[in-house]
C-alpha cells in the first residue's frame, strides 16, 4: 500500500504540481496558452502581444469611430465638384472645425474675388494647382503636394482659381479662431512639397503638415492647435498615431480601404469621414491588397459660441453685422478693398 502510494506522489501528483508552478511564472502569452486565463489584466495583455510584434500603441485608451459621413459629389454653383464633410446637414460643426471639402476644379470654374474674417483656411493640392491672390498683392500658386494655411483674422479679400487646363484636386480646411484672435492681422504659411517633414518606418509613410508623427515635427505654427498627417500604408502595414485626449479628430479617406479603431472593425472605402470618439490615439490596419491613404486631422476645441455668415465666422450676431459693415464700406481691415480686383 505504502509502495501505491509513493509511485502515485512521484508519478502523478508531483509532476502536475510542478506543472502548475511553472504556469503561474509564465508570460501572459504562454499562460494563455496553458490556461486559457492570462495573470495580466486584459489591456496590458493586449499590449504585450502587440509589443512582442513591433507594433505597441504609445497610448493607453483607442479612439473608436463614432460617426461615418459618406461625402458624395455635388456640383456646386463655383462650378466643380466637391465633397463636402464637414460644414453640412450631417455634420455641421466639429469644434474647432468649420468646414472640410474635397474639391476638384477644372477651368473656368473657381473661387473668384470673395472676403473672410474670424478663422483660418488649410489648403492642401492633391493634384495640379490653384493660382491664388489677395488685396494685399501676394500671389502664388499652390501646386501639388504644397500647402497654403492662410490665417484670415481681421479681414482678407482674395481668389482661388484653377492653374492649367486639367483638374485641379485638393483638400480645404476652415479651423475655427479663439475670439482672442478672430480680430489679428492677416497672414500665411506656406510650404512647398519638399519642405514637409516625412518619416517612414514598417511599410508606413506620414507626410507631417502641422503637429507630429513618428518622431518629425512640424514647423507650422497653429494658433487653433491642431494635428494635420497624411498617411500612407502599405499592404499588410497598421499605425497607432496619438492623439491629445482633450481634442476632437477625424480621417478622411483618400484612396484605398482601411479599418480603423477596431480591429474587429469593417474596412471603410475612400471619401468617408470617419468621427473619432474619445480616447489619447487611435489605430488604423490596412489588410487589403492595395495601399490605403488617408488623412489624419484633430484640433483642441475651442467651446465658444460661433456665429456664422457665408465666410465671416465670428462669436456673436453682432459681430457679424458689423463685418458685413465693415466689408461694405472698406473699413476696419478692408480698406485695401477699395480698388482691387484679381487679375
Amino acid at each position: 500500500m505504502f509502495q501505491n502510494l509513493l509511485n502515485l506522489f512521484c508519478f502523478v501528483l508531483a509532476p502536475l504540481y510542478f506543472l502548475y508552478v511553472c504556469v503561474q511564472h509564465l508570460s501572459p502569452k504562454a499562460a494563455t496558452v496553458l490556461n486559457r486565463k492570462p495573470s495580466t489584466p486584459k489591456a496590458e495583455y493586449i499590449r504585450n502581444i502587440m509589443a512582442e510584434s513591433g507594433q505597441a500603441p504609445s497610448f493607453d485608451k483607442r479612439r473608436l469611430v463614432v460617426n461615418k459621413v459618406l461625402a458624395r459629389a455635388q456640383q456646386e454653383s463655383a462650378g466643380g465638384i466637391f465633397r463636402r464633410c464637414i460644414g453640412r446637414s450631417e455634420l455641421k460643426f466639429l469644434d474647432p472645425f468649420l468646414m472640410f471639402v474635397d474639391f476638384s476644379l477644372t477651368p473656368p470654374s473657381g473661387f473668384p474675388d470673395h472676403p473672410h474674417r474670424g478663422f483660418e483656411t488649410v489648403t492642401y493640392m492633391l493634384q495640379g494647382g490653384l493660382i491664388h491672390q489677395d488685396f494685399a498683392g501676394n500671389k502664388g500658386t499652390i501646386r501639388t503636394g504644397d500647402v497654403q494655411w492662410m490665417t484670415a483674422g481681421r479681414g482678407i479679400i482674395h481668389s482661388e482659381m484653377p492653374a492649367g487646363e486639367g483638374p485641379s484636386k485638393g483638400f480645404q480646411l476652415w479651423i475655427n479662431l479663439a475670439s482672442k484672435d478672430k480680430m489679428t492681422e492677416p497672414s500665411y504659411q506656406e510650404l512647398l512639397t519638399e519642405e514637409i517633414k516625412r518619416a517612414e518606418e514598417d511599410g508606413v509613410e506620414v507626410r507631417v503638415i502641422a503637429g507630429e508623427s513618428m518622431g518629425v515635427r512640424s514647423s507650422v505654427y497653429t494658433r487653433t492647435p491642431t494635428m494635420y498627417l497624411d498617411f500612407t500604408l502599405n499592404p499588410g502595414a497598421q499605425v497607432h498615431q496619438k492623439i491629445p485626449e482633450s481634442w476632437n479628430s477625424f480621417a478622411y479617406i483618400i484612396e484605398g480601404e482601411g479599418v480603423f479603431g477596431s480591429s474587429n472593425s469593417s474596412p471603410v472605402a475612400p471619401h468617408n469621414l470617419l468621427v473619432l470618439g474619445p480616447g489619447d490615439g487611435v489605430s488604423v490596419w490596412n489588410r487589403s491588397s492595395k495601399k490605403l491613404r488617408f488623412v489624419l486631422i484633430g484640433g483642441q476645441p475651442l467651446n465658444e459660441p460661433v456665429a456664422q455668415y457665408g465666410p465671416f465666422v465670428m462669436n456673436t450676431q453682432a459681430e457679424i453685422s458689423r463685418a458685413i459693415e465693415d466689408y461694405q464700406y472698406f473699413k476696419n481691415g478692408f480698406e485695401l478693398a477699395r480698388s482691387w480686383r484679381s487679375k
